[in-house]
């Protein structure tokens, strides 16, 4: 009699989330991602998650935060202007109380410069630098003679991670987080013939040892590792090319890296149907729309298609939807409040896109 009242409390439990979550089942992880504010616009920030955020259900904020923060391991990291403890603080609170599941991002592997300028790792620690005979130009153009998109750090390097490790532990301390993002999206530079650690070095594998290792640092603590999935995808077959996919074999990885590693799946201009790839591997997938309103919400329904007719193996590896945002987070405000209108020269809109995909996304509750 005791087990039976223990199930039907179960039961009546779980139907009462249900009835007061409804989207959950149709969308466990309902995302958005944004570079994290600058400390004069934590407060704006905060009004943001709560007003806007929470009442789209968004459950799931990616902060892009990199050197963003007043690290105390690696003082020599921190922006000139950075958060403070006490600004993550407030961004904590505010999403605990809307049940929303802070993620904090720091760019790992790849994407340590930007443009004409080397990002704070490498301009600390040049030594890590996996090609210190790129320079950087004074004008950055794309295409040029080095094949310079962003630098990556060496992952053979024998001092990297105790760096790199060091402001990840401090990172998911302060954020009082779960899951930390690591980006490794866009990797172009990895076992270059000139580094005398990688020559030679089959890149998949490389690629999956640095998955591997920092996915096992996480794991030690309890903490889950998400990545973008665009260099686990095979550009030439899939015709994706080199920035939505891997050109330089990296994709092998999708086979080498641990099964509860999170994809972010982002495609910005077509709703590619990756994520059964993903999801046939072993991993939970979330599709990352960015500016086309209209290629966002056929990912959605694409999503939905896939949770409900996948077996019962299959479905919760298809995730949710990850809403990607790629300006300042004080910007996309201005946009998103209308203080600035959109550029004309725009080829999107990821103000409508955010808009449009979570009105749909929050329709489907009652269905």
């Amino acid at each position: 009699m005791k087990k039976l009242l223990l199930i039907i409390a179960a039961l009546w439990i779980s139907n009462s989330i249900y009835a007061q979550n409804p989207l959950d089942e149709k969308l466990p992880v309902r995302g958005f991602c944004i570079a994290s504010p600058k400390p004069d616009g934590v407060e704006r920030f905060v009004k943001f998650i709560d007003e806007e955020l929470a009442p789209r259900h968004v459950n799931t904020l990616i902060l892009r935060v990199d050197y963003n923060y007043q690290f105390k391991s690696h003082p020599e990291l921190r922006d000139s202007i950075a958060l403070s403890k006490k600004d993550i603080k407030k961004i904590v609170k505010i999403c605990r109380e809307n049940g929303i599941n802070l993620i904090p991002q720091i760019n790992l592997l790849g994407h340590q410069s930007w443009a004409n300028k080397v990002d704070n790792l490498l301009r600390v620690y040049p030594e890590f630098d996996e090609t210190p005979w790129v320079k950087m130009p004074k004008n950055y153009k794309w295409p040029n003679e080095d094949g310079l998109y962003c630098k990556s750090y060496c992952p053979l390097h024998p001092e990297v991670h105790k760096v790199v490790f060091a402001l990840i532990d401090e990172i998911m301390e302060v954020f009082e987080a779960n899951a930390f993002h690591a980006g490794m999206d866009e990797v172009f530079y990895l076992g270059e013939s000139k580094c005398p650690r990688c020559s030679g070095r089959d890149k998949a594998e490389l690629f999956a040892g640095e998955v591997t290792r920092i996915r096992n640092h996480l794991a030690q603590n309890g903490y889950e590792m998400w990545i973008w999935g665009d260099r686990l995808i095979d550009g030439k077959t899939t015709g994706m090319g080199m920035w939505e996919a891997s050109m330089n074999t990296t994709y092998r990885a999708i086979d080498l890296i641990p099964k509860d590693v999170f994809i972010c799946d982002w495609h910005y201009e077509r709703a590619d149907p990756s994520p059964v790839m993903f999801a046939m591997k072993g991993y939970r997938v979330a599709i990352c729309p960015w500016r086309k309103a209209d290629v966002a919400l056929k990912q959605l329904d694409m999503m939905l298609s896939l949770r409900e007719n996948a077996t019962p193996q299959m479905k919760d590896r298809f995730q949710g939807m990850i809403q990607t945002i790629w300006t300042s987070a004080e910007n996309y405000m201005d946009l998103y409040y209308g203080v600035k209108e959109k550029p004309a020269d725009a080829k999107g809109d990821q103000v409508k896109c955010f808009k449009d995909l979570f009105e749909a996304i929050g329709k489907t509750a009652g269905k």
